[in-house]
């Protein structure tokens, strides 16, 4: 059969909201073999025994489908480790391939056309994506001030008066790392029964702020917290997230995903990742150290900064952010330019690394902003 120019243009219409989607995308090629401060990845890689699991694994483990058994429940041995306080079961616990999916699954699950999504701005951009495909109508309310706080009134008020089906909250937030304590999140999850309230907390780890120790599902049904292995344990490429909230709530998400969309390496890597939580401790702890060590050289030399939670931080340069970005990546040094962000204009974002990474980072920035 003789093919028409036109022969593309036959296809079958996608949906009116995929059609005018903008999706959610990052230049994440070309990045190895730099400094990475560009994604708030961990910095040094994973503990030796994910290496050494994943050198092991068998033929077996690559050609069966993949099992999830003792999963779930090493992760709640984990956070009962870091809080007795946490009282979950295995029934509300979802894995998930990164919390990306886990956030989309969510959006599928519950998010119906002209639903309301209620976040704040400026916040992780694939929220509003998510929200999109679902032709969900969005709202976001700006943080407050020039210390980016959490517009709690205002988030309030909306809820009483819309009851949006889906909160979204980043705590700490990413970019601005503002943090929202335990309280104020189930404050807001007895404001209506019909908004979901979810709290993404991967970056959780560099603040200690969680909800999950202040929370029974059983109670507060209408919350579920994401958590992942990327940003502390080192795990980013091989993607798995954890969802956790009230049993029927997962399972309804469930409903929307794969049968085996986490593949057997991050099963394999998350076992390990958890069985040496010394590790991630120990990282953790150096990016605390540093985030202190930096913040302390920006007030010596009086560069506009707001470092709050999670491992990243926000600088102001007196040069152009894009001549910024391009220069220190020039020097091997990958940063976030957050210019067109929404309230952060002139500025750009850096991942905090260790201490060498920070004084590394810091000596190019000096000569590049003429600091």
């Amino acid at each position: 059969m003789e093919k028409t120019e036109n022969s593309f243009i036959d296809l079958p219409n996608p949906r009116k909201d995929i059609e005018d989607l903008h999706p959610y995308s990052a230049p994440l090629e070309g990045r190895r073999n730099l400094l990475r401060l560009d994604f708030n990845e961990n910095t040094i890689g994973p503990s030796p025994l994910v290496i050494k699991s994943l050198r092991a694994i068998s033929r077996d483990e690559i050609s069966i489908y993949p099992e999830y058994s003792g999963l779930k429940e090493k992760v709640i041995e984990t956070l009962i480790k870091q809080n007795s306080s946490v009282n979950i079961n295995s029934s509300e616990v979802g894995i998930f391939n990164g919390v990306d999916a886990a956030i989309n699954a969510i959006f599928h699950a519950y998010g119906d056309s002209d639903d309301l999504m209620l976040t704040t701005s400026p916040t992780f951009g694939y929220y509003t994506p998510c929200a999109q495909m679902r032709g969900m109508k969005i709202n976001s309310i700006p943080y407050e001030g020039k210390d980016f706080q959490y517009p709690f009134n205002s988030i309030c008020e909306f809820i009483a008066q819309n009851n949006p089906k889906i909160l979204l909250i980043c705590n700490p937030n990413n970019p601005t790392g503002t943090r929202l304590s335990p309280e104020r999140i189930i404050e807001i999850t007895k404001l209506s029964s019909k908004t979901l309230v979810v709290v993404d907390e991967l970056y959780e780890a560099f603040t200690g702020d969680s909800v999950l120790p202040f929370v029974d599902f059983q109670n507060t049904p209408n919350l579920v917290v994401l958590r992942s292995l990327s940003k502390t344990a080192g795990l980013a490429s091989l993607r798995i997230g954890f969802a956790i909230g009230h049993s029927k709530v997962i399972n309804i998400v469930n409903r929307v995903t794969g049968p085996y969309d986490v593949n057997s390496f991050a099963v394999i890597a998350a076992f390990a990742a958890l069985k040496d939580q010394s590790y991630i401790d120990s990282y953790v702890n150096e990016v605390l150290e540093a985030r202190t060590w930096i913040k302390d050289q920006f007030e010596k030399y009086h560069v506009k900064h707001h470092i709050d939670g999670g491992n990243y931080f926000l600088l102001w340069p007196k040069s152009n952010p894009k001549q910024v970005e391009q220069k220190l990546k020039s020097s091997g040094i990958l940063i976030r330019n957050m210019d067109k962000k929404k309230n952060l204009k002139g500025s750009i974002r850096v991942s905090i690394g260790t201490i060498e990474q920070m004084k590394r980072f810091w000596s190019a920035f000096k000569i590049v902003d003429e600091v």
